[in-house]
């Protein structure tokens, strides 16, 4: 049958945050931000020490990365956890209507305007708005959000009275933002406004140790669903779990064991391994040789521009740019190839 371990053994399992009582005296909800490897233990750090300000904060990380989960954990343990929490997807709402989503219009303001409507802004007074996907802001929209940030009050489509609000502002993008700065499609004066306190979400790949509790989490969260009970989980599935890439990040991975759950008979738990052979990330056989070619190739490319840039990352003249990807996946890379960027900036 195959190693396996008991369902629920793992006395060292964390949900971060759990219940407990605020300052204010009121109980919160657990969150479902699992894990204690010390990438993550550091972002709920910042969380922690940001969260009870009124900081604007930008979230960095990339797609499916749980960087939703972090917005609402701050939202949570601030002195607005009762009032709401309002979440806009900027890349989900057309550019002609975004202003209006945002702000709100009055009657007659455009074509199929018949009446008065608040904006996201309005509705999140007295609490968080979230703007998620932040880097596909139009930028006419972006000159009214730095107003909005700098004066705290904006003027709905339509109108020329101004509208104060009492809102803290979180928003998250998978872009790297200085890099549009760069380009000008990203106003530098927004970036800074926005990048009062920025925290980096760690990509699952870089978390391998909080799979086994991201597993069992899952688990129980999708066999709940299904009405469907497990004992134990195979270990292979385990190890072919943490070995696997995951471009995709956590949202891959509940996609993967909610699909297990389903198709699972009895009570224990595996995944097939041919649901992951397109993001293995231990090649093996002939592939082996090519992936390591590759692999010293790009830590040439990478040290190539980290010393024309003297050890700079970011920023217009950072190797980033000049390499034309996010410095998030720079950082990953370097990280990943073993690249130590000190001794370019000590050579400079």
């Amino acid at each position: 049958m195959g190693t396996t371990y008991s369902f629920g053994a793992n006395s060292e399992t964390i949900t971060a945050f759990r219940s407990r009582e605020l300052a204010g005296g009121h109980s919160i909800a657990p969150d479902p931000i699992v894990g204690e490897s010390a990438l993550l233990k550091s972002a709920l750090q910042e969380v922690s020490l940001v969260a009870p300000t009124d900081a604007t904060v930008l979230i960095l990380g990339e797609t499916g990365t749980g960087k939703e989960l972090i917005a609402r954990a701050i939202h949570a343990r601030s002195d607005r956890s009762t009032r709401p929490f309002i979440r806009v997807n900027c890349a989900a709402i057309p550019s002609s209507l975004i202003a209006s989503e945002l702000f709100g219009h009055e009657r007659g303001a455009f074509t199929g305007a018949l009446q008065r409507r608040l904006g996201r802004f309005e509705s999140a007074d007295g609490g968080t708005i979230f703007l998620d996907e932040i880097g596909e802001l139009p930028m006419e929209t972006q000159i009214t959000l730095l107003r909005v940030l700098q004066e705290r009050e904006f003027e709905r489509v339509g109108s020329s009275h101004p509208i104060s609000v009492d809102v803290r502002i979180i928003a998250a993008t998978n872009r790297d933002l200085q890099a549009a700065v760069a380009a000008g499609t990203f106003r530098q004066d927004l970036y800074y406004r926005l990048n009062v306190v920025p925290i980096n979400v760690p990509p699952l790949r870089d978390r391998a140790d909080d799979i086994p509790l991201l597993v069992e989490h899952l688990v129980e969260k999708f066999a709940r669903k299904a009405r469907k009970k497990f004992t134990t989980i195979k270990m292979n599935t385990i190890e072919l779990l943490q070995a696997h890439n995951w471009p995709g990040n956590i949202r891959e991975l509940q996609n993967v064991i909610e699909r297990a759950v389903i198709l699972c008979v009895g009570e224990i738990f595996s995944v097939e391994e041919s649901w992951l052979k397109h993001g293995s990330s231990r090649p093996s056989g002939l592939a082996a040789p090519l992936t390591a070619a590759l692999a010293l190739r790009e830590t040439e490319v990478i040290e190539a521009a980290l010393a024309e840039t003297r050890g700079r990352i970011s920023g217009p003249s950072g190797a980033a740019a000049k390499l034309g990807i996010p410095r998030q996946t720079l950082d990953s890379k370097i990280a990943g190839l073993g690249i130590d960027k000190r001794r370019f900036k000590l050579a400079s």
